[in-house]
């Protein structure tokens, strides 16, 4: 079995850290801005929903379908290695698309084969990068930079699309992803100078005579999650929240035209306000770091963002200006929710095994949304937009509340139960009757 998880003990772990975060961030903002580049030359290109649509798929497949394989891979590869390569990979994928723009030979399928490259090196990215950070930073500062994580987050969904949009009116496409180029650089140069810790890995007892394959390390992953209570119920609830919370905010520019009689100058109000109050959230977070148990942060920032939610679907119509305050306080609540989630995990779960519980959690929360989406559209066309944001907060209110009576969620900074630490996790859950 895994070792527990390490505690960084260097005293200096702030300056190698954040060097690599903020090579970190500054690829992300280049990425939302290709991303925002794309989606706006496919509109204009097709005016098509189909595409949009279309590409949206494309972007959310490689998460869904090789999260569980990508976080074993991450586990069992050097870390450093994963980002530089991830890294690289985007960047010559996005200067292949840049030429076909600047010879003007562009096609839309090579579009969607840029964003499913993006999306399958990101999906080996965002593990590697999360995984690590609980051997780079002490234990008691893991909620803080999950913070400035959420903070990021707000921040970039503020500052990407306006500025995309001004930079297409100034450059050529060629010219923005040029910049996705250089900032991708910006991540890759700290990588070559600083190490990141990799997790000591040990051999559960059936696989002591050999390293074990990449599909029992896949089940081993499983088999914690499956395991342990008190994780299968956060992500039970995760699962639940976002097939109701990840529709409501895809219908948002229905609430604003039809309920609150608004344009597309109160949609972007609406998404600035959240925006903000994202960067708001992440900075208390990284200030404060949350009660002593983070689970509690969590929990009582589910009750707020779900009573939020639900007043939004109470708003009375042409309420713009009280819709745009609530839609700033939901902002507000996600780092608060978020952040100590992930720290919970990172100080919890073995390092060895992050890669593959976050990206397994992860896609089973992504493959939520299309199924959420698909529901969500009949219910809002036939009952009005505004109830399925009164279901969603009700219910994600409750799930907040409910919280606080299951003991295996308040105790799940514990760690996993003694048995699920000393048995082989390598083992399937339900043995092949073909073995």
């Amino acid at each position: 079995m895994s070792n527990p998880p390490s505690i960084p003990n260097n005293k200096n772990w702030a300056a190698p850290f954040f060097t690599i975060w903020t090579g970190q961030a500054f690829s992300l903002f280049g990425s939302r801005l290709v991303q925002f580049a794309l989606i706006w030359w496919l509109t204009k290109t097709t005016g098509s929903a189909t595409v949009l649509a279309t590409a949206s798929l494309v972007g959310l497949l490689p998460q869904v379908v090789l999260g569980p394989l990508t976080g074993a891979l991450v586990d069992r590869w050097n870390r450093r290695i994963v980002m530089i390569v991830a890294d690289s990979i985007i960047a010559l994928a996005t200067v292949a698309l840049a030429l076909l723009f600047l010879t003007e030979t562009v096609q839309i399928w090579q579009v969607y084969l840029l964003m499913f490259i993006r999306a399958t090196a990101g999906g080996f990215h965002w593990p590697a990068m999360t995984a690590s950070t609980s051997l780079m930073v002490p234990k008691e500062n893991l909620s803080r930079i999950q913070g400035f994580n959420q903070m990021l987050q707000g921040g970039m969904s503020i500052i990407a699309a306006p500025l995309g949009a001004l930079l297409l009116e100034v450059l050529p496409m060629q010219g923005v992803l040029a910049i996705d180029v250089g900032t991708a650089l910006l991540a890759i140069a700290p990588l070559f100078f600083i190490a990141i810790p990799q997790p000591d890995r040990q051999l559960g007892p059936s696989d002591s005579a050999e390293k074990p394959s990449i599909w029992q390390d896949m089940w081993a992953g499983l088999r914690y999650v499956w395991s342990w209570p008190g994780m299968m119920m956060i992500a039970g609830m995760a699962l639940v929240i976002n097939f109701l919370l990840t529709p409501a905010g895809s219908l948002t520019p229905i609430l604003v035209t039809k309920h609150l009689q608004g344009q597309a100058m109160e949609l972007a109000w609406m998404q600035s306000a959240s925006g903000v109050g994202m960067v708001l959230g992440g900075l208390l977070l990284g200030a404060w770091g949350g009660f002593k148990r983070r689970i509690l942060t969590s929990l009582f920032g589910l009750i707020v963002l779900g009573i939020g939610m639900a007043m939004i679907g109470f708003v009375p119509s042409g309420a713009i200006l009280l819709a745009i305050g609530l839609m700033f306080i939901t902002g507000l609540t996600m780092p608060i929710v978020n952040g100590p989630i992930f720290a919970v995990m990172q100080a919890t779960v073995p390092p060895d095994m992050q890669g593959r519980v976050f990206t397994l959690l992860g896609s089973a929360s992504a493959a939520m949304a299309p199924l959420g989406l698909i529901i969500a559209g009949p219910v809002a066309d036939k009952f009005g937009v505004q109830t399925w944001y009164i279901i969603g907060g009700v219910v994600t209110a409750a799930m907040g509340l409910i919280g606080f009576f299951m003991p295996a969620v308040l105790n799940v900074e514990d760690g996993p139960p003694a048995d699920v630490q000393s048995q082989d996790v390598s083992a399937p859950i339900a043995a092949n009757p073909g073995d």
